[in-house]
């Protein structure tokens, strides 16, 4: 990675903190984590952006790592989320910036670019089902049974249990160098933070307590999507038939790699953020 500059800001009631990289006078890429990682998910990421002359901004998502830890479990709702990206956007002194989202980042961003796509320039989704599909899949068993783990998450207590103990195993991609022994322990140091198992679990606890909003899910904003078949918790068909709802979109699948798409094919995935994001 090229040199990181940390930074903290509080956006929207809540204080966020971000590593920064590239020119300042680039044109600004906002990457978003997905669960249960922090900034350093997108390590193999920010080098070659920064490199390409983009403004990198990583955030860790409220309630992971050092970021604040709000209690309660309507801290976490979706809206709430997308507002701190928006707001974060803002406050760096942008208009509109390029989203790149995996996993709940990508929920997050798609809730952006249908909820205030004026501050989304182009939108990146890995891995991260767009909210209408999720209600056309997720009627499916094999949807259900792929995942369980967000049942489990609606225990008290139990569930940060296991993450601290177990959460190391769930970071293993198709790749066998995805995740090296010293990334699983900087993982289990950020989950070790205070407050920050139940917050990254509180996620999962707001989707099952509150209702979203009513929203047409059209997304107006050039989307890429790209998608790793092999994701063990989502089916391949959830990037299928975008064009309804994302008129502007193009799919790329990639049949060998896992959930964690980004670490598992990194070239061929910053080559495409990279083509995208330049045109």
């Amino acid at each position: 990675m090229p040199e990181l500059t940390e930074h903290q800001v509080v956006v929207n009631g809540v204080r966020l903190h971000y590593v920064a990289a590239g020119p300042r006078d680039g044109p600004p890429a906002v990457l978003l984590h997905g669960f249960p990682e922090f900034w350093r998910a997108w390590e193999r990421q920010i080098g070659p952006l920064a490199r390409a002359g983009f403004r990198v901004v990583v955030p860790d998502l409220r309630g992971y790592n050092l970021s604040e830890k709000p209690p309660g479990v309507a801290a976490y709702r979706v809206g709430r989320l997308q507002a701190d990206v928006a707001a974060l956007i803002h406050a760096l002194g942008y208009g509109r910036a390029h989203v790149v989202g995996h996993d709940w980042g990508g929920i997050i961003a798609w809730a952006l670019a249908v909820r205030q796509p004026e501050v989304v320039d182009r939108l990146v989704i890995l891995n991260a089902p767009h909210p209408a599909a999720v209600r056309r899949v997720f009627r499916k068993p094999a949807q259900w049974f792929r995942s369980w783990y967000i049942f489990f998450f609606q225990l008290p207590w139990l569930p940060e249990r296991f993450l601290r103990r177990f959460g190391r195993w769930a970071l293993r991609g198709t790749n066998p160098a995805a995740y090296t022994e010293e990334d699983r322990r900087l993982y289990e140091e950020a989950w070790a933070q205070p407050g920050a198992a139940t917050g990254m679990i509180n996620y999962y606890r707001a989707l099952f307590r509150f209702r979203r909003e009513g929203q047409d899910p059209l997304v107006r904003v050039p989307t890429l999507v790209l998608w790793g078949e092999r994701d063990v918790a989502l089916l391949p068909e959830l990037a299928s038939g975008l064009e309804r709802w994302v008129p502007d979109v193009r799919v790329i699948r990639f049949p060998r790699a896992s959930h964690w798409i980004m670490r598992d094919e990194p070239v061929r995935v910053n080559n495409l953020l990279m083509e995208f994001l330049s045109t």
